[in-house]
């Protein structure tokens, strides 16, 4: 089994479900006792949102390479904004990352879609390192239009599910922002921040739903057992 290694903490709510994820997956193909080796490092999300994310290449460089020190046979970054920094990492560290968007515009393409609606961090909707890697696959991607309704996406982000609140009125919101999306002509949701998924799911849309962490973590364990 190959092992790899997590950069987690970003936040620490959905680093729980890629570990839990990542060893259901493991013991789903191998049985028995049968789990996954992996070292994760738990960055302190408040060092992130003090520096902000444009200003935290350091920060993620110095727990990857905690990580390579570690043996790790690739990295992961358990989060869809920390991608922002993936192609860099990865080509100064010499280790494979496994990439949520690429991971993500396949699981896509698999659904035959091609207009996509992306909730995220404003950064991952805002800037181009997101949606790029998506629209290298051929998809068209829709982000919602106004500036306050990415900045409520961001506010519950933060300060909600990041630290594990779940809110039933800010749901009613994400769903009301996502149909937005598909009213537009979005044919699926991408959950483009790993907290998302503790929110809204497929449960919630007709329309094909992709659950991010989920996604992620099927691939690290197809890495893992390769």
């Amino acid at each position: 089994m190959k092992k790899v290694g997590l950069v987690g903490g970003i936040s620490w709510v959905s680093t729980i479900d890629y570990y839990k994820l990542i060893n259901e997956g493991v013991n789903k193909k191998l049985g028995g006792l049968q789990f996954a080796e992996c070292l994760i490092y738990s960055l302190n999300f408040g060092d992130i949102q003090e520096k902000s994310w444009a200003n935290s290449y350091e920060l993620l460089w110095n727990a990857c390479l905690s990580l390579q020190k570690g043996g790790v046979d690739a990295i992961v970054l358990c989060a869809n904004t920390a991608h922002l920094y993936a192609d860099q990492i990865e080509k100064e560290i010499g280790l494979p990352i496994i990439h949520i968007g690429t991971e993500t515009a396949k699981a896509i393409r698999q659904e035959n879609s091609s207009t996509i609606g992306l909730l995220g961090t404003s950064f991952s909707m805002e800037m181009d390192f997101y949606k790029d890697r998506l629209k290298s696959f051929g998809l068209n991607v829709l982000i919602p239009e106004k500036q306050e309704t990415r900045d409520y996406i961001q506010h519950v982000l933060k300060e909600e599910l990041g630290r594990g609140i779940i809110n039933p009125d800010s749901k009613q919101k994400y769903i009301e922002i996502a149909k937005e999306l598909i009213t537009r002509g979005a044919e699926g949701i991408i959950l483009g921040c790993t907290e998302i998924p503790l929110l809204i799911s497929q449960a919630d849309f007709d329309v094909p739903v992709f659950d991010t962490t989920k996604i992620h973590s099927e691939a690290i364990v197809s890495f893992m057992l390769s």
